[in-house]
This record gives structure tokens, C-alpha cells and sequence, in this order.
């Protein structure tokens, strides 16, 4: 809009003006304001808008729907001009105005020359603070009101929550009830806020004591945020109680019983709440998304995730970075690398968020230089990598032996000033410990700034099972089982090292000291989908309606892979028994019985996607890579490590892994 649009004014002769605008008159201006027609409403209703300042506040906030900055400046200028700038309305309006588009230093200049400010300006001025993050400065102007109102609390107290000042923000509440205020939604529902950030749960409880005595227990926005306190803090079944007592649920509430559900890892019911909150009329948003997908990816339900993204299409999400990287990571997980490639393809305006889950995606499949090529890419587009996309790229480098490229990848952290955690340490320690430098990798966990954990000391137990070191894995297991001594996968690599050297009196050890400790070994467990159900199998597993069929299958294909050159690795079996005993053993490990059953039920042309909550043994590694060769089936596993592809005969890892 050109400047002569609203500066084309007779000031002399429209300043007296009768100040009684019809309603009509004022709905209309209203409207046309509201629909983007800014010029057209100053145009039509000139005189109306000189006789009744107030009117300027409709023109303000159609500069501020348009986000025109210069249009605003404008209407600034005439209501300068015109002398209305002496009301103390319209100037709020426009100290509003520049403190919504964060133009503070112009917010600052008007405030200092109002002729009338009144608690209103001290508030609008606060907000302006806080939508540039100045904490202090929007402190300061609170600290010099000499009056408040429960606006001005409401807005300090969400200042401190929305930075994570959450025990600053507890004491305003006190400091608000001790002044006598009577805390409304907004403030309740901020200081639920800042008690899930704290994880204070008894401070959370004193609240609901506090809000039903005031009659907010049925309120909404209040409800929603109860609910999201207890689940933070841990008390899901309390949070449901809540969500489950309100008369009406919203969209937040649905969300925040889903999301509760997701922290506590409660995958499947997730999926249960997500029909249910459609059923009951409420249509997902951005938020539902992102944790009913993260759900599929839990479970590594494919169809069901491709479900989740139809609707995520028909809904008008699919270009909302949040969410195309919840889609990117359930088809990586699910083992559809190429669902996850297509996902990322599609966004217009990648972030760094998303470029990272890329990278991760081609780390679990096991394409390590692809995931480094992305990551130049990424440096060409200009987009500064954070800890989360070098975490990635180590991953990646590790689970293909990218020694050198890793270690190079892992000293470029400094140039972005980035600051290794002890996950990029595991990383290094897992690459130094893959390629048989173990010294190497014992010394840089003893020699690294950062604390060490069970895990990173349990990857270097890892690699002292893979290259048979016996004495490191003994010193190495008391630093793991002296950070966790629950630990049950560390006590069985250990098992794993001593029985690999036939020393079954130190196997029997281990298991003794399980014993002793009651820790107990997390049991194997192989899932897949098949036309939208899930089929889960145990190590000789009798249970499934089709085991007899299974069991018979497995047996003519052993008998095939034996005749391809097949040898069951007995030596990887634990137990002190008889070669025949330990045969049948490894024929009844639950991925065997998973892909014998896929094989079974699925047609031929078809990829077999298999899910293991722990690592591929290895004598299944071998025996699945003949079966991909005898059967001419694409057969994708992931263990708790990795995916392997297995085609013709061969696996994606290289058997590195």
C-alpha cells in the first residue's frame, strides 16, 4: 500500500467531528479490517475514524494480522499528526503494535514520551520483553510497576516458565497469592507448567488442592495441564484419572493423554486413544501426529504407520518439520529406508532437525558414507549441524567401520563449538573398539572430561567379545556391572566371552552372580506385522497356533541350508550340552521361527521385515543370509543395534556389526 493511502487527509476540516459513530458503521470497519482491506476501511470510513480515535485500534491490528510493519509506521505517523496520539488507548494499541512485530527499541521510544500510561502499557511493554527473550529487562519493568494486575502476574509467571525458570517461577506464584491475588486459568495452568519441568510432584499436588477449592477442576485449559503435571512427573495413572474425570476433552487433553502414555512407553495404547479420540469427534493436530507415528516406530508397525501418514496428508500436516521427522524415524525404524528418503525428499525447507534424522536413518541401515554425504550436503546448504547430527554421524561411522571418517567427524565438533557428551564418546570408543584398538578405547574413556557410564564401558565389553580379549573383559565387566549391577545384557556378554573360550566354570560364575544379584536375562523376542496384526515369537516358542507347521518348516530348511554349507555355530550357545541339544537350540531362536512364519504367510515377491528387541546372534546372521539366497527373499531384521538387509545370500552390515 503506497503512502499516499492513508496520508491524503483534511485534518482542519474533519477534527471536530461528532465522536458518535453508529455501531453499524464501526461493525463494518471492523469487518473490512478483519479481512486484510485496510486501505479500503481508512478510505471509507475517514471521518468516522478522526471523530473517534478509538477506531485506530481496528486498523492496528488489521497492520498486525498482515504483518506490515510499514503499514503500521504509517498510521503511526497520522496519529501523530493528528493529535491522537494523547490517547492513551490508541497509544496502547500502537505500543501493542511494535511490540508484537519485537520492535522493541521503537516500543521503548513511544513508551518513554506517552503523556498517560497506565498498568496496560507496563503489561503490553513486559510482553515485548519476553518475545525477544530479554527475561531480566521484562523483570525489571515488573519490578518498577507500583501497580498490578492479574494480567501483569500471568504474564511474568509465563515468562518464567516459557524459559525454564521454573523454580523462579514457583516463587512468583507464592509471591502473587501473598499480594492477594487470586490466580486465574492462565496462572494455574503456568505454574502446572513449571512443576512438571521441576518433576516436584508434591508441589503439583499442593496446586490441585488449590484449584479445586477454587472451582478450576473442570476448567479445560487448567484440566490439560494437571493431567501433563502428573504424567511429567511420573504418576500416569493420576494424569488419566484427571483427563478421564473432565466433562468435555479438547484436542489438548487428548494430546496430553497420548503424550503420557508415550513417556511411559505405553506404545500400543496409544494407538487404542488415537481411535478413540476420532471416534469421539476431534480431528489430530501436528502434536497428535508426532506421538501416535512415534508409537509405529516403537512398535515397528509399518502398515499401521503408512495408515497414520495418509491422514497426516489428508489433514494438511505433511509440511510441518515435526512431523516429517517422526515420519522419517518410523520408516527407518520399521525398515523402510526408502519410506524415510521419500519423506525427507518432500520437505521444501529441511531444518537441522530433519537433516539429522536423515543422517541417523542412514546410520541404522548401515550406510555409513551415504550418511556423511548428506551430512556435506548439509554444510553446503549452510545449515549449522548441532550434538544430535555429529551423534548421528558417529553412529553411522561405527556400524561401518568408517574408522579414520569417524574420528575425523568426532574432532570437527570443535569447529561448530560443540562439546562431545559421553554419547559421542561411546561412539568413538565403539569405532576404536570394532577395529580392534581396545587399549585405545580404554584410555579414552579413562581419560575423558565427561563422567563415564554403564554403557560406554559396556561397549567396550562388546568389542572385547568380538575380539576374544578375556583378562580386558574381566576389568572392563567391573566397571559395567559397578555402574549397574542390574545390567542383565553385561553379565551375558561376559558368559558369551568365557563360553566362546570353553571356560564353563567361569560361565557358571556369571550365572551365579546373576543369581545372587536376582538379575534376570531380558528374553529374546522377534515380532513382525503381517495385514495389520502382530505376530510375536520366544525362543522355542509353542505357543503360536501355527508352531507344529513352523517347527516343521524350520526342519526342512535347515536341511536345506546344511546341503547349501550351513553349520549351526554350537560354540555360541551358553549352555554346557550335547552338539544335538544345542542344534535344536539355535534352529529354535525367535527371529528363525519369525522369518520361518513370515515365509509361510506372506507372498513370495514380498520384503520380510523382522524386529528383535536384542542383538542377532550370530549363528543366526549366518543361517538368515542363507535363507535370503535359498528362499530369494529380501529378509530385513533389526536387532537392538542396527538393521541388516539380507539379499542373495549376503547382509547389509558386511558382517560387521
Amino acid at each position: 500500500m503506497g503512502r499516499s493511502a492513508l496520508t491524503h487527509l483534511s485534518f482542519s476540516s474533519l477534527r471536530f467531528l461528532s465522536t458518535n459513530t453508529s455501531k453499524s458503521a464501526v461493525n463494518e470497519l471492523a469487518s473490512l479490517c478483519f479481512k486484510g482491506y485496510t486501505k479500503e476501511a481508512f478510505e471509507r470510513f475517514k471521518p468516522q475514524i478522526w471523530a473517534d480515535p478509538s477506531l485506530f485500534s481496528h486498523l492496528i491490528h488489521s497492520c498486525i494480522s498482515q504483518k506490515s510493519l510499514s503499514l503500521g509506521k504509517q498510521l503511526h505517523s497520522l496519529i501523530i499528526v493528528s493529535g491522537c496520539s494523547r490517547d492513551k488507548f490508541v497509544s496502547n494499541h500502537t505500543l501493542n503494535m511494535y511490540a508484537k512485530f519485537r520492535e522493541l527499541q521503537s516500543a521503548l521510544a513511544l513508551f518513554d514520551v506517552m503523556p498517560l500510561k497506565n498498568i496496560m502499557s507496563c503489561n503490553i511493554l513486559i510482553n515485548g520483553y519476553l518475545q525477544i527473550g530479554d527475561l531480566d529487562g521484562a523483570r525489571q519493568v515488573f519490578d518498577e510497576m507500583t501497580e498490578r494486575n492479574i494480567a501483569t502476574w500471568n504474564a511474568m509467571l509465563a515468562g518464567f516458565i516459557q524459559f525454564e525458570h521454573n523454580e523462579e517461577g514457583l516463587r512468583l506464584f507464592r509471591e502473587m497469592r501473598e499480594w492477594q491475588f487470586m490466580p486465574d486459568e492462565y496462572a494455574l495452568g503456568s505454574v502446572l507448567r513449571g512443576c512438571a519441568g521441576l518433576r516436584v510432584l508434591f508441589a503439583g499436588r499442593q496446586v490441585h488442592g488449590h484449584l479445586i477449592k477454587c472451582g478450576f477442576e473442570v476448567n479445560l485449559v487448567v484440566g490439560s495441564s494437571l493431567a501433563h503435571m502428573y504424567m511429567k512427573c511420573g504418576s500416569l495413572e493420576e494424569g488419566e484419572k484427571v483427563i478421564k474425570s473432565m466433562p468435555i476433552r479438547n484436542v489438548v487433553a487428548w494430546n496430553t493423554l497420548i503424550a503420557g502414555k508415550a513417556q511411559k512407553g505405553c506404545s500400543e495404547n496409544i494407538l487404542v486413544e488415537y481411535n478413540m479420540m476420532k471416534l469421539s469427534g476431534f480431528w489430530p493436530d501436528k502434536i497428535t501426529f508426532v506421538s501416535v507415528i512415534s508409537s509405529c516406530s516403537d512398535l515397528a508397525t509399518l502398515g499401521q504407520g503408512q495408515l497414520i501418514h495418509a491422514e497426516v496428508i489428508k489433514n494438511g500436516s505433511s509440511s510441518v518439520n515435526g512431523v516429517i521427522s517422526s515420519l522419517i524415524s518410523m520408516y527407518s525404524k520399521c525398515g523402510c529406508l526408502e519410506g524415510s528418503v521419500k519423506a525427507f525428499s518432500e520437505c521444501e525447507e529441511p531444518d537441522t532437525v530433519l537433516w539429522s534424522s536423515m543422517i541417523a536413518a542412514y546410520g541404522f541401515h548401515g550406510q555409513g558414507e551415504e550418511a556423511i554425504k548428506l551430512f556435506e550436503k548439509m554444510e553446503q546448504e549452510e545449515l549449522e549441524p548441532n550434538d544430535v547430527t555429529f551423534l548421528s554421524l558417529l553412529y553411522a561411522c561405527s556400524h561401518c567401520g568408517l574408522k579414520e571418517k569417524g574420528l575425523k567427524i568426532f574432532d570437527l565438533m570443535q569447529k561448530y563449538g560443540l562439546k562431545p557428551g559421553v554419547q559421542h564418546y561411546t561412539c568413538v570408543v565403539d569405532l576404536l573398539g570394532r577395529s580392534g584398538c581396545l587399549d585405545k578405547a580404554e584410555v579414552t574413556i579413562r581419560s575423558m572430561p565427561v563422567q563415564a557410564d554403564a554403557i560406554i564401558w559396556k561397549t567396550l565389553l562388546s568389542a572385547c567379545k568380538i575380539h576374544k580379549k578375556a583378562d580386558m573383559a574381566k576389568r572392563v565387566a567391573i566397571e559395567v556391572l559397578r555402574l549397574d549391577p542390574q545390567d542383565s545384557a553385561s553379565y551375558v556378554l561376559l558368559s558369551h566371552i568365557h563360553a566362546s573360550a570353553k571356560m564353563w566354570q567361569d560361565v557358571s560364575a556369571v550365572r551365579k552372580s546373576m543369581r545372587d544379584r536376582r538379575v534376570k536375562k531380558e528374553p529374546g523376542i522377534s515380532w513382525l506385522e503381517i495385514k495389520n496384526k502382530i505376530h510375536q515369537f520366544c525362543i522355542a516358542d509353542k505357543f503360536h497356533p501355527q508352531s507344529e507347521e513352523i517347527n516343521l518348516y524350520l526342519k526342512e530348511l535347515t536341511s536345506d541350508m546344511k546341503l547349501r554349507g550351513y553349520i549351526p555355530d554350537t560354540a555360541s550357545v551358553l549352555h554346557d550340552m550335547d552338539n544335538e541339544e544345542k542344534e535344536y537350540n539355535l534352529t529354535h531362536h525367535s527371529e528363525k521361527l519369525a522369518i520361518a512364519f513370515a515365509l509361510m504367510n506372506t507372498p513370495p515377491d514380498t520384503p520380510i521385515r523382522v524386529m528383535k528387541n536384542l542383538r542377532v546372534c550370530s549363528d543366526c546372521h549366518v543361517a538368515i543370509k542363507f535363507i535370503s539366497e535359498i528362499k530369494n527373499r529380501e529378509i530385513i531384521v533389526r536387532d537392538a543395534s542396527r538393521f541388516h538387509h539380507f539379499k542373495d545370500g549376503k547382509c547389509s552390515c558386511g558382517d560387521y556389526w
